[in-house]
């Protein structure tokens, strides 16, 4: 496999980094990722995965685009309220690189699909808003032994962690138990920030560059813009990972 002129000319910028070169960008064109969600964090986080050259992504949403969405979901524009998430996302995606392959699903994850939904993908972006699915994707990043890229938000804030199975605590470890379900505050911007940072884990860890946040939980407040870093561990006895 190998790059393009037209390639070359798009991701002319990132290629100059340290480390990066042609031989990163083509790990990146080689590279199959699974996003879990198309929303607040589904957004940002596949918007610059896409940009960046990540060659398929699987795009996956059960739910359609809602006016409440709009101000955070920004792939997801007024005239597309009513249509189902994915395609809406899978849509602007080809538009901003048809270099690429996505595969919008539109489907539910539960516990009789995550796997089939996460096959031939090389790591799994967690993009959705409810702990029941998060804690399905988890396992299914431990079964099949692939990294597991997290990020939540609630209000102006966020947290953000990578996950290596074997290697590193999973979700589970660093939250036991699920929220109570509830509608939450959010302001756009903050998942924005997550779901960016969230596609620099990925793009850092398919690439090889820098230090991943593994073992490490970073949050970020938005309203007094601090970022924290919590260190976390395995949690002995984990249902998921012990």
């Amino acid at each position: 496999m190998k790059l393009s002129d037209r390639e070359r000319e798009r991701y002319d910028r990132q290629r100059m980094i340290e480390g990066f070169g042609e031989k990163g960008q083509l790990k990146l064109k080689q590279a199959r990722v699974l996003v879990a969600g198309a929303g607040g964090l589904g957004s940002p986080s596949s918007l610059y995965l896409a940009a960046a050259g990540v060659g398929y992504i699987r795009l996956v949403d059960g739910d359609v685009a809602e006016v409440s969405n709009l101000n955070r979901q920004v792939l997801h524009w007024d005239k597309d309220v009513g249509r189902e998430k994915a395609e809406s996302a899978a849509e602007k995606l080809r538009q901003l690189n048809p270099e690429i392959e996505v595969d919008a699903v539109v489907r539910q994850i539960t516990e009789g699909n995550v796997l089939e939904l996460a096959a031939g993908c090389d790591l799994i972006v967690d993009a959705m808003d409810n702990f029941p699915t998060r804690y399905l994707l988890n396992r299914a990043a431990i079964e099949k032994g692939i990294p597991f890229f997290h990020a939540g938000i609630y209000g102006a804030s966020g947290v953000i962690t990578t996950i290596i199975p074997r290697q590193t605590a999973c979700l589970r470890c660093i939250f036991p138990g699920p929220p109570p379900p509830a509608k939450f505050p959010v302001i756009g911007v903050a998942p924005g920030v997550m779901g960016c940072l969230q596609a620099m884990e990925v793009i850092k860890y398919i690439v090889g560059l820098g230090e991943l946040l593994t073992n490490r939980l970073l949050t970020f407040d938005g309203l007094s813009l601090e970022f924290r870093e919590v260190s976390i561990r395995k949690r002995p006895g984990c249902p998921d990972c012990g």
